[in-house]
């Protein structure tokens, strides 16, 4: 389970520096690709495996299922951790959520999320100001 964010700096060359805290987890590889809501997914082998199931079962006549398949597996690259813990962001990933040299890495329970750091707070910033307007459909999932 991931959890927690963490602060790193994008190397020039478009290296990352994964948190040690979910690098266990990552062991067995994974899969970096396009996210919802302007970053980057990072999925462990085992849930992309899943999800990826998940993708080929949906009906080839229904466009949304295309086009979200065709975001997430076209964009996709497999995470190759060198021996200090980093990962190549291909440049493609990085244009598509405009990563800078400030990223936040963060956890959230299945995957990864990686964003541009001013984003990330602009996102959070959006999420919190909304919250009060979410407490119905958050009491509709029992939570």
């Amino acid at each position: 389970m991931f959890t927690g964010r963490y602060y790193h700096n994008l190397e020039s060359k478009g290296r990352l520096a994964i948190p040690q805290a979910f690098r266990q987890e990552l062991a067995l590889g994974g899969v970096i690709t396009w996210g919802l809501d302007g970053c980057l997914f990072l999925f462990p082998e085992s849930y992309w495996q899943k999800l990826s199931e998940k993708l080929a079962s949906l009906s080839l006549t229904n466009p949304a299922a295309r086009n979200l398949t065709r975001l997430l597996v076209q964009s996709a690259v497999e995470l190759n951790l060198d021996s200090q813990g980093r990962t190549l962001i291909p440049e493609h990933l990085r244009d598509q959520v405009n990563l800078k040299k400030q990223v936040v890495v963060a956890g959230t329970l299945t995957r990864v999320e990686i964003w541009d750091r001013d984003a990330y707070h602009e996102h959070l910033d959006t999420i919190t100001q909304t919250i009060s307007q979410t407490d119905q459909g958050l009491a509709e999932l029992n939570i």
